[in-house]
């Protein structure tokens, strides 16, 4: 009696995976909903290749895997798959043939509130309005997926490769997002990990809204109109990531206070390696901004950040800062590399033996009365630069650097991506495609 008890006890407490088993499921209409019907939880749908009907929903704790070879479209309306059931795997599939409705956000792969502790994998996702949203749900793991958005719309009215929203714990890593409006779109969603991605050709690679204590590492912007739109958050760590060749701004900081932008590399943008509007209390070190419009344009109170160790090489303007106070780039004895600075390092300690001032009273004009640029070859001009290199005393207000480095951070670009930088230099996307002026208002400042 004893030992049927404890029997009955070990079957009643044992996971219900131990009954989980592994199923084939044919290339034939209406065979995967029977699969998904009937599935236990733990089930594994091994899908066999060639097409499979969706939509379908997956409410239950199963894997779907396509094995690299199975295709799931949808028929055009809502998503392909919804999930609303939890510890749910998704790999190894094609899926394609969304809706096209932004109001229900249909998407290749929807996650709903319900759903927890998903991962999607090794997907090719295609063609859809959204490529993934995760929608409230929490604890998700998105990596490695093929994510290719649509052309057939103006860039503001196609839809997201990932969006984020309200899902902590999300980790979105090793993805490669082409086309449609942004790349990833995170809003209201704290404590997410945004790492190793590669972005290319889209409104903004990354746009980042009232998330906070998040990291974005390691991604890769490549000829989109701007690669790190980063908005309204707090404490995030923005580390190693590369904006290459993006048309108007490779980082934009926009009341985005307390957080680390550190190890970033912005080269060959057309507007602003970074722009800084409102933002407080962040360290920005050790980033190399080169070949911009503009290095850093800083304006509306953002004097208070600690800049240090970073390189400005060969942009056609340093630094832009309209102010009447001067404003101290260095930290502790450390400040940061000015390609245009010729200077001399006597006692080879690696710090310059004069300070720098990026910009001058004739900076400020042309800023301010754009039509004087006619002026700048006058000997008026020049008699004015001169006396202000001579006295520094009649000099505005701005940026000071009183230890100046005398080599520049190296940050090198992957011989993978180089092919693909080149390529967004030489034709890039944003200059054939249907478009409309999609940068940020906050630019004009």
């Amino acid at each position: 009696m004893l030992r049927s008890f404890v029997m009955c006890l070990v079957l009643i407490v044992l996971p219900l995976q131990v009954f989980a088993a592994v199923r084939s499921v044919p290339s034939t209409e209406g065979a995967l909903t029977s699969a998904i019907v009937d599935a236990r939880p733990g089930d594994v749908l091994l899908l066999d290749p060639g097409p499979h009907q969706g939509p379908v929903t997956l409410d239950k704790s199963i894997t779907i895997d396509g094995q690299g070879k199975a295709k799931l479209h949808g028929d055009k309306t809502g998503s392909v798959i919804s999930v609303t059931g939890k510890d749910i795997t998704i790999r190894g599939l094609e899926i394609a043939r969304s809706g096209s409705s932004h109001e229900t956000i249909d998407s290749g792969i929807q996650l709903h509130r319900t759903a927890a502790r998903i991962l999607i994998e090794d997907n090719h996702i295609l063609g859809n309005l959204y490529g993934v949203d995760i929608h409230g749900a929490r604890n998700v793991t998105v990596r490695a997926n093929t994510i290719i958005g649509r052309l057939d719309h103006r860039i503001n009215s196609r839809g997201n490769g990932i969006y984020v929203w309200n899902a902590p714990g999300t980790l979105v890593e090793n993805n490669n997002i082409r086309f449609g409006r942004d790349g990833i779109f995170v809003n209201t969603s704290n404590r997410g990990v945004f790492r190793g991605n590669l972005i290319r050709d889209l409104r903004f690679a990354v746009h980042y809204m009232y998330a906070h204590d998040s990291e974005i590492s390691e991604n890769v912007s490549i000829g989109n109109h701007l690669g790190f739109a980063l908005m309204y958050s707090n404490r995030i760590t923005v580390r190693d990531n590369m904006s290459l060749a993006d048309r108007d701004q490779g980082l934009m900081l926009n009341y985005t206070n307390k957080s680390d932008l550190v190890g970033n590399l912005v080269s060959g943008t057309g507007g602003k390696c970074l722009f800084i509007y409102n933002a407080h209390r962040n360290l920005i070190g050790d980033n190399r901004f080169e070949g911009c419009g503009i290095g850093i344009h800083f304006t509306a109170g953002s004097e208070r950040n600690a800049m240090v160790g970073n390189a400005f090489i060969a942009n056609q303007t340093q630094v832009k800062y309209v102010g009447t106070r001067d404003v101290e780039w260095s930290f502790d004895g450390r400040g940061n590399f000015w390609s245009d600075h010729p200077v001399f390092d006597l006692d080879g300690n690696g710090i310059a033996d004069s300070r720098f001032r990026p910009n001058d009273l004739v900076d400020h004009i042309l800023w301010s009365q754009p039509a004087a640029g006619m002026l700048l070859g006058s000997p008026a001009v020049q008699l004015i630069r001169w006396s202000q290199a001579h006295f520094p005393a009649t000099l505005p207000g701005g940026v000071i650097d009183s230890f100046p480095l005398m080599k520049p951070i190296d940050i090198p670009i992957p011989e993978k991506i180089i092919p693909l930088e080149k390529a967004a230099r030489a034709n890039p996307v944003w200059l054939r495609e249907r478009t409309e002026n999609v940068s940020d208002p906050l630019a004009s400042h």
